[in-house]
Order: structure tokens, then C-alpha cells, then sequence
């Protein structure tokens, strides 16, 4: 047995050498098509023809025997390197009669972020730090695009620094709260404004399929370039009104960043073993506790000033320790019909995202399932 065994073991590792040489093939290709894309300036991103191919490969899959899920996991792992790679061939330069760009708090990491992808699509790129507030008036000098990225509660003080800015300069910034911030470059500055927000961190490994938020403020034809050149990078844009964003993400960032505190500071406090509680955990609540975790690894006050940067961020949270109040009261009276009725109350109100979210969450938790070493 143990010698038919390792004769399928090396078979074995025959396909997987030749697997090896044909994902390096298809790395290569996919460098001459990030040059003919640099060239005649097309988004790295292309979804028809992502959605078009994956459906080629998966019905190919299906009369071979191989199960379309399993090539269609391996596809986007691969597309995902992709992205990165064509990255490095550089972008098209839309907009090449443009002036300096300049990153206020470009030494930090998500001004470098951007600052490279700028580099990359060929401008010229200057950094003004905080350390540089002194040449200032020199950096900032025939400027044609002004990138304000700094903490939120330095973003306005920065923004006010800005009222010599050439007439048609293009003002931005890329704070996670806009109402605010963009009324601050209205004021300060009478050429094109427009307020940005990434919906990503500066670790990702290329702008494919990640989203960048669009606040109109002033002239917007005269920055439609700067989204279109987002658009070549891979980013999906997203159109909306500065007081609508803001109210959106007293969801999406202050309630779950404030939630995944108070459970970490709950845990710090029960002191659990974390490698017993790793070792007991069902996929999805490794998740959950890398996610909480994740939190814990990055900048307090990145997260502090996100919190904290509105009383509707406080209301909400308010509002949210009141319901945590109401759903403990059904535990405090043993009410599990009434617990029943709450949960499928939510149920309806999810409707058909309900079935949705299981099936993205059931590919989320196998590829995090895939990624652990038990031994």
C-alpha cells in the first residue's frame, strides 16, 4: 500500500510542478497585458469580462468532472495577483498638461499610497509634510491638484493653510467624513473641489474592485479626468451627497469599529487563553476574532477620531446600547418566543440579503478555513 501510495504522491507532484508552470505562463501574459492596457489607458479592472470568463471556465469545469466552484476559486486567486501585477507596468497618464500634484501628509501611508499611484500614471508628485509647513508657499507653487490627507481632526486646521492655492487648482481630500471637510475647501479655496473617500486601507496590494467615494463640491467638469484616471487604476466609484456619506458611516465605520472595541475590551477583561479559544473555534468565529483583533493591531487614534468625529456617531452608538438594553431584557425574562419573534422581525427586514450573505459568507469561511494549520 505504502508503495502505490507514493507512486500517486508522485504523480501527484508532477501536475502540481506543471500547474506551477503554467500560473507562471499566464503571470507573463498578463504583464504584456497590463503594457497594452498602460498604453491605451483601460482599467485594470475590466468586471464583463471578468463575469464572462468566469462563466466560460466554470461550464468548462463542469463537463470535466472538476467542480466549478474549485476553478473559480483558484481564477480569482490568480486574478487577484493579477491586478497587482499589471499594476507595475504603470497607468495612462489622462490628464499629462497637469501641473504638480501634491499630497498633503504624503509621508504617511495612505498618502503614499495614492502618491505612488500618481507616480505610476506619470505625474509629477510632491510631498508637503508636517515638518514642511515652512515651504510651503515653494511646494505648493503651480500646483494643478491638491490631495489633503492627514487626520481627521487636523483635516480642517490643514485645509484653512490652503487659501493661496492657484485659481484652477483642483482641491480634494481623502477623509472618511466629508460634510465637514468639504464645506472647509469651499470656503478656503474659489477653483475645483471635490471630496474623497477610500473605502480601503493603504495595504492593499492594487486598486482593483475597491471603491472610491465622490462628494461633488465645485466645477466638476474639471475633474472628471481625476475620477476616470481612479477608474484606469481598477477603483469602482460611488456618487453620493457629503451629509448622505456621513450618516452612512456612523454604520459602516463608528458603530462597527465602537462594537469590535467594546468586545476586545470585554475579552481583555474575561483574559481567555487566545490559543485555547483558537483551538475550540468554528471557522467563522476565527473570523470574527481575527477581525477584532485586526482592530487592536492598528492606530488607536485613527479610530479614535473616526468615533469621535460627530455627536451622530455618538447618538447612534446611544441608540445601539439601548436595543443590546431591550434584547438583554428578553434574556433577563426567559422570553424565547419573544426572542424568536425579534429574530425573525430582523429575518424579514433582510429579506433576500439574508440568503445572499450566507452564500458570500459560507466562500469567506472556507477560504478561512483553507488557511489554518491544525497540527
Amino acid at each position: 500500500m505504502a508503495v502505490e501510495l507514493n507512486e500517486l504522491r508522485d504523480q501527484i507532484d508532477i501536475v502540481d510542478k506543471q500547474i506551477l508552470d503554467l500560473l507562471a505562463q499566464r503571470l507573463s501574459l498578463v504583464e504584456k497585458v497590463g503594457e497594452v492596457k498602460s498604453e491605451h489607458g483601460l482599467p485594470i479592472y475590466a468586471p464583463d469580462r471578468e463575469a464572462a470568463m468566469l462563466a466560460s471556465r466554470r461550464e468548462e469545469a463542469a463537463k470535466k468532472g472538476v467542480p466549478p466552484q474549485l476553478i473559480e476559486d483558484i481564477l480569482r486567486r490568480t486574478m487577484r495577483e493579477s491586478y497587482a501585477s499589471e499594476k507595475d507596468s504603470g497607468f495612462k497618464c489622462l490628464n499629462p498638461e497637469l501641473r504638480s500634484v501634491v499630497i498633503v501628509g504624503g509621508k504617511g501611508q495612505l498618502g503614499g499610497l495614492f502618491g505612488r499611484m500618481f507616480e505610476l500614471s506619470g505625474y509629477e508628485v510632491k510631498v508637503l509634510g508636517s515638518q514642511d509647513w515652512d515651504r510651503a508657499d515653494e511646494i505648493l507653487d503651480n500646483a494643478g491638484l491638491v490631495v489633503v490627507t492627514v487626520p481627521i481632526h487636523l483635516t480642517q486646521g490643514v485645509i484653512e493653510k490652503l487659501s493661496n492655492l492657484p485659481s484652477d487648482c483642483i482641491l480634494c481630500d481623502l477623509t472618511s467624513i466629508k460634510s465637514k471637510p468639504l464645506q472647509a475647501m469651499l470656503n478656503v479655496h474659489q477653483g475645483p473641489v471635490v471630496g474623497l473617500h477610500p473605502m480601503f486601507g493603504p495595504d492593499v496590494p492594487s486598486l482593483a474592485k475597491q471603491v472610491i467615494v465622490y462628494c461633488n463640491g465645485r466645477d466638476e467638469e474639471s475633474y472628471q479626468w481625476l475620477l476616470e484616471q481612479f477608474s484606469i487604476w481598477g477603483a469602482s466609484l460611488c456618487n453620493i451627497d457629503a451629509g448622505e456619506h456621513d450618516h452612512g458611516m456612523t454604520l459602516i465605520q463608528a458603530l462597527r469599529h465602537f462594537t469590535s472595541f467594546a468586545y476586545g475590551l470585554h475579552l481583555s477583561k474575561e483574559n481567555p487563553n487566545i490559543d485555547k479559544l483558537l483551538q475550540l473555534s468554528s471557522p467563522i468565529y476565527r473570523l470574527e476574532l481575527a477581525m477584532v483583533g485586526r482592530l487592536f493591531g492598528q492606530d488607536p487614534n485613527l479610530y479614535g477620531d473616526i468615533i469621535f468625529s460627530s455627536q451622530e456617531n455618538i447618538d447612534m452608538i446611544k441608540r445601539f446600547h439601548q436595543c443590546f438594553g431591550d434584547a438583554l431584557e428578553l434574556l433577563d425574562g426567559k422570553d424565547k418566543a419573544g426572542f424568536i419573534e425579534s429574530f425573525n422581525d430582523v429575518s424579514e427586514w433582510f429579506g433576500d440579503y439574508s440568503s445572499q450573505f450566507m452564500s458570500e459568507s459560507q466562500n469567506l469561511l472556507k477560504q478561512a478555513n483553507d488557511a489554518i494549520h491544525r497540527g
